[in-house]
Order: C-alpha cells, then sequence, then structure tokens
C-alpha cells in the first residue's frame, strides 16, 4: 500500500457554499469573478450576498432540501452563485453540459430526479424540449433574461428570509454524471463532506490564493473545472476570469488582458500552446504555472510548451469524478518532477497498485497494473446503482480507477492507460496513449487518437486516427513507418484513417466510443 508523505487533513464538515465562502467578507472587494468577454466583475461580498439572495428565491418558489437542480450553462459569472445558492437551500445540483443533446438532458434530469432547470436563454429552446420530455419539472429559470420565464437576476432583490435548512455533511452537494470504468452515464453522488474535504487535501500541493488570477476555460459543469477552477480559487480569494468556451485567440487575449497567473487546462489546450503560431502574437508573461489533468499529457510535449512559454514544467494531476475529484498532483514548485508523471498522492488518500491478472495480488513499485485509491474523497456511489457501486467501490473501501500505472521509488505516479481502453495485440497490452504521444511528435501531425479495431480474422490491433497539419500532404505509409522505427513491432500502428478532429469530451478526453462507432 502507498501512502501520502502529506499530513492527514481532518474531514472537513462543513457544507459546499460555506467551505468555498466563508471567508467571503473577509476578501470583500477583491474581484472574485470577472467576465473575460463582458469584463463584468463579482467581488467576493456580492458573491456571498447574490447566492444568499438566490437561496432566499428559490426556497420562497418552493425549493426544498432532497430536491436536485439542473445547472444547463456554459461558464458566466453567475454559475457560482446559482450553484451555492441550490446547495444552501438544501438541493443538490446535476450538472448537465451545455451541448447535451434534448434526449441526453432528459435522461439525465429522470435518472436524477430533477425538479427545477436553471439555464441561459441561448439553451432555452433544448432546456424545454429535454424538461417536456422527462416531465416533472417545477420551473425553468434563465441566467439572463428570456421572455416567460424567471431569472436569476430578478432573484438578487429578493426580500425573503433566508433557508433554515440544516445541510448534514453526508446530504449530496453535486451529482455530476460519469461513466466510470465503462458503460453510461451515471449519478455521481459527491457529498459536502467529499467535495470540502478534497480541498483541504488539494491546498497543500497547490497553494492558490490572494493575489492570484485563474483563467476558467474548462467547463464548471465537469468535476475538474468545479474543483479547479470554482471551488478551489473562491475557498482562498483568488480571482477567477471566466471565459464560456475555449476559442484560441480569446483564451489568448484574456492571459495578456487580465494578468493571469495560473492555467489549470487540459492536453488539447498545452498542444495549441506548444505549437500554434498564434500564441507568439500575445504576453504571456504573467503566466507562473500551467496545470493539466482530465488525460493523459505525453512528456515531451508539456517539455515543448513549458520551454515555449518560459515556464517551469507543466504539471500534471489526476483523479477521476467518482473521487470528488483528486487524488495526485506535481506539487507547485516541485524540484524536478520526472517527465510524465501525474504526480504524488495527496493528504489522507492511500493507493494500491494490483495485477492485471490477479487483481488480489498487490504489486510493489516499478511494476505496472490498476490503481486503487481510498480516502475521504470517495463517492457515496452512484445514484440508484447499488450493482455499480459495488462494482467500482469493494467491500473495504477501494475504488478500482480502472486506469493503469507504475509508481516509482519516490512516489511519483505514472498513469499508462485505461484497463478498459488497451489493446491486446496477438496477446500484448498496447497502450493507445503511449501510441498518441508519439504520433504528437511527428511535425505533421495536428492531434491524433488510437483505438483497437478488429481485422477479418477477429484480431484486435492497434488503429490511428490522424488530423493532418494544414496544408501537409502525410500519408499513412508515412504515419505507420514513422511509428514503426520507433516502438517495439507489436506496438505498431496496422491502420491509419485521416480525420477533420479528434473527436473529444469538454474535459480534453478522447471520446473513443464515437471513434469506434465509425
Amino acid at each position: 500500500m502507498f501512502r501520502s508523505q502529506y499530513a492527514d487533513v481532518p474531514a472537513l464538515d462543513e457544507p459546499i457554499h460555506d467551505a468555498v465562502l466563508g471567508r467571503a467578507a473577509e476578501f470583500g472587494d477583491t474581484p472574485a469573478l470577472i467576465d473575460g468577454v463582458a469584463g463584468t466583475t463579482v467581488t467576493y461580498a456580492q458573491l456571498d450576498t447574490f447566492h444568499r439572495r438566490i437561496a432566499a428565491a428559490l426556497a420562497e418558489s418552493g425549493l426544498r432540501k432532497g430536491d436536485v437542480l439542473a445547472l444547463h450553462s456554459p461558464n458566466t459569472v453567475a454559475y457560482p452563485a446559482v450553484f451555492y445558492a441550490a446547495t444552501r437551500a438544501g438541493a443538490a445540483v446535476t450538472t448537465v453540459h451545455p451541448l447535451a443533446t434534448p434526449d441526453e438532458f432528459a435522461k439525465q434530469l429522470t435518472d436524477s430526479g430533477a425538479t427545477w432547470i436553471v439555464t441561459v436563454s441561448p439553451l432555452l429552446d433544448s432546456a424545454r424540449e429535454a424538461a417536456r420530455i422527462a416531465g416533472g419539472i417545477r420551473e425553468i429559470l434563465v441566467c439572463d433574461q428570456a421572455e416567460g420565464h424567471r431569472s436569476i437576476l430578478d432573484m438578487l432583490g429578493s426580500t425573503a428570509p433566508d433557508p433554515d435548512v440544516v445541510v448534514d455533511p453526508e446530504d449530496i452537494a453535486a451529482l455530476p454524471y460519469s461513466s466510470g470504468t465503462t458503460g453510461i452515464p451515471k449519478g455521481v453522488m459527491l457529498t459536502h463532506r467529499s467535495i470540502a474535504t478534497n480541498l483541504a487535501q488539494l491546498h497543500p500541493t497547490m497553494p492558490v490564493g490572494e493575489g492570484a488570477r485563474i483563467l476558467a476555460v474548462l467547463p464548471f459543469f465537469h468535476i475538474y473545472g468545479l474543483t479547479a477552477l470554482m471551488n478551489a480559487p473562491l475557498r482562498h480569494g483568488a480571482t477567477v476570469v471566466v471565459l464560456p468556451r475555449f476559442e484560441l485567440e480569446t483564451f489568448l487575449g484574456a492571459v495578456e488582458e487580465h494578468r493571469i497567473t495560473g492555467l489549470y487546462v487540459a492536453p488539447p489546450i498545452v498542444l495549441a500552446l506548444a505549437k500554434h503560431p498564434a500564441v507568439s502574437a500575445y504576453d504571456l508573461s504573467s503566466l507562473e504555472f500551467i496545470v493539466s489533468a482530465a488525460a493523459p499529457l505525453d512528456a515531451a510535449l508539456a517539455a515543448a510548451c513549458s520551454e515555449r512559454l518560459g515556464l517551469p514544467p507543466v504539471g500534471q494531476a489526476y483523479g477521476m469524478t467518482e473521487l470528488s475529484p483528486g487524488t495526485h498532483v506535481v506539487p507547485l514548485g516541485a524540484q524536478n518532477p520526472p517527465p510524465g508523471t501525474v504526480g504524488k498522492l495527496i493528504a489522507s488518500t492511500e493507493m494500491r497498485i494490483v495485477s492485471l491478472d490477479d487483481p488480489a495480488k498487490d504489486l510493489p513499485a516499478g511494476e505496472r497494473g490498476e490503481i486503487l485509491i481510498r480516502g475521504p474523497q470517495v463517492m457515496k456511489g452512484y445514484l440508484g446503482r447499488p450493482e455499480a457501486t459495488a462494482d467500482m467501490i469493494d467491500a473495504d473501501g477501494w475504488v478500482h480507477t480502472g486506469d493503469v500505472g507504475e509508481v516509482d521509488d519516490d512516489g511519483w505516479l505514472f498513469v499508462v492507460d485505461r484497463v478498459k481502453e488497451l489493446i491486446k495485440y496477438k496477446g500484448f497490452q498496447v497502450a493507445p496513449a503511449e501510441l498518441e504521444a508519439l504520433l504528437l511528435t511527428h511535425r505533421d501531425i495536428a492531434d491524433a487518437a488510437v483505438i483497437g479495431v478488429l481485422d477479418e480474422d477477429g484480431n484486435e490491433l492497434p488503429k490511428a486516427y490522424v488530423v493532418r497539419q494544414p496544408g501537409s500532404g502525410l500519408t499513412a505509409g508515412r504515419v505507420t513507418d514513422y511509428v514503426a522505427e520507433r516502438v517495439s513491432p507489436y506496438k505498431k500502428v496496422r491502420r491509419v484513417e485521416f480525420i477533420d478532429a479528434v473527436p473529444r469530451a469538454a474535459s480534453g478526453k478522447i471520446l473513443r466510443r464515437e471513434l469506434r462507432d465509425r
């Protein structure tokens, strides 16, 4: 068993709204949130007042403890106020992908039992249709303005009394949806205690606070964005500059204009920072650190990004929705972390590496196996799915992550790939992430993904989906030759298909299921 080198932290038994905004009065007129496009600023004092008034108005409207509110919005400065207002009124918040189809949205509404929706006017048609399909929705509110719908903005003037709600630390605060190691999306029950405690666990390694300016471009609806870009910086007095989506020029302009000090991103943004010519046109000298998570980041790509921007090494972090989400971080200021590591165990967290062939067998440092995690940040379970919960969390409390990794003698974790995504080529295990990282080192390849496909004999083999750099005349033969020259024979890419874009989730993860469906 591997244990954290950091001192244990006590469980944080505060409701998430108090855990984050408990020092709002102390931070007062410090900007908490800035709209990176419109420039609208919300101070800490305003955020505290706003979320309390919205909570009062929601409670007056009939929202009660145990209700579920669906928050269906891109990143806006209103998002945190709505989230904390709902939890203060006793509700759980199920965060919804803003680009979800009405059918996808309706399935989440039905599964989560949501009875309230908060959205934005451009997404109203989708929200209305989802509500019609699902049924049971009491009201659809908007964060901006839309005819026929109450606005969150109007609630800021509410004179209703504060909701009198006792929040138990084991109450559900957030209900994001995750496929886990495999299968259909499931509601992940994250409690006030698990989310708040994870913030306390992460802080010793990521001490971001007053004076820091964080750019929030990854979505708040994803647990990575919710934690790293909303809860953690607002808990410690940082300023969060909010962008609704990633557009490279807007992103770079925001870094320059707002003198951003820290970036929490996914590998596709690291790739753009390392390779895109537009980067050179902007002053990014305010940046002090970059952290990448949510998907594997190649060590060479990380180094190229750091070198180009003149920054310390791009650090990685590791976790999953079911873990609230963090378990490993490369600490800010770490001296010469080994390339490719996702970090060390955070406080109060334990880990095992078990054999892929014999899950009862624990492996020592230096050997690869499935990563198992135990700690106070473990989810309560999957909503309404006790069997799926039991498959994920064993009787001793260990979460079976479905990730393959190894630990070195100094405690640094390296994630090799997903158990379910490993390609079995003639009995040998081939890691798609390893081949993808190699493909990205080719100057004519802008992006790439690898999956296992079956040949005419039913044997699985690696196939690469490749996005050419603009103007490149790259051929499939040159791709396969490039890989063959650099890997063991069993790891060769056997097939190549050129595509316009690699399908990715908002978090940056490759949507391999979409590639398999092709």
